[in-house]
């Protein structure tokens, strides 16, 4: 049975994986919505998307804040994600996550198991780069917001905003180096007062990876349990 500090564990490294690939997904897209949209954030998006398809790869480095003052929650934690097309290994709070593009293997040493499982893209809940790349096709408004000096950057905020009453989101923040045109940051804000935070510490692209940096070895792990679910 798992404990309520694993549950917490496991909820954060789904909503980081998500946070990540919500990077991409922006990164990736081409905000080409019919929605009114303001046309200064969609050009500087546009500029940012023309920038990234251009790489091979991304590998990020990420503090992740999550806060809630109501229930007095405070938690940071740091990783790191690596991702190439439909594939990524994130980690996050201990435990790896490697997606080959057709299952997920998540690793953890505290517990020494792995569990595997497939993903269906079907599936509201299951998270892939795939997925997470027409997640802001449609569904949300978007404008300029804010303009930020953060330590000698300037980074211009742009305002994600669902447009579905059901969805628990009340914004979504979207901070973007002007100069570079690469992500700071991305902020959620949640309609029940939480705020999670992604910030960007290291972005770095066209990586020498390994080729079998996204595949799972099994003799790597020989006293691990293997969870498999499917």
């Amino acid at each position: 049975m798992k404990t309520k500090i694993q549950e917490i564990r496991n909820n954060s490294i789904t909503n980081m994986t998500k946070k990540c690939f919500q990077i991409a997904a922006i990164l990736l897209l081409s905000f080409t919505s019919t929605q009114a949209q303001d046309k200064k954030a969609k050009d500087l998006l546009n500029e940012v998307t023309t920038k990234i398809k251009s790489y091979d790869n991304i590998v990020i480095d990420f503090k992740y804040s999550l806060n809630n003052a109501k229930e007095n929650i405070n938690q940071d934690s740091k990783g790191n994600v690596t991702m190439k097309g439909n594939q990524y290994v994130l980690n996050f709070m201990g435990v790896t996550k490697i997606f080959d593009g057709q299952k997920t293997y998540t690793i953890n040493p505290e517990d020494e198991e792995v569990t595997i499982s497939k993903v269906n893209e079907k599936d509201d809940n299951a998270i892939t780069p795939s997925k997470m790349l027409t997640f802001f096709n449609s569904g949300y408004k978007y404008n300029m917001d804010i303009v930020q000096n953060i330590k000698g950057r300037k980074i211009q905020y742009i305002k994600l905003v669902p447009t579905s009453g059901k969805d628990q989101r009340k914004e979504i923040l979207l901070g973007i180096d002007v100069q570079t045109k690469h992500i700071y940051n991305l902020i959620e804000t949640g309609k029940n007062g939480t705020k999670t935070t992604l910030t960007v510490n290291s972005f770095k692209t066209n990586q020498p990876l390994s080729k079998n940096q996204f595949t799972f070895v099994a003799s790597k792990y020989p006293k691990y349990y293997i969870n498999k679910l499917d």
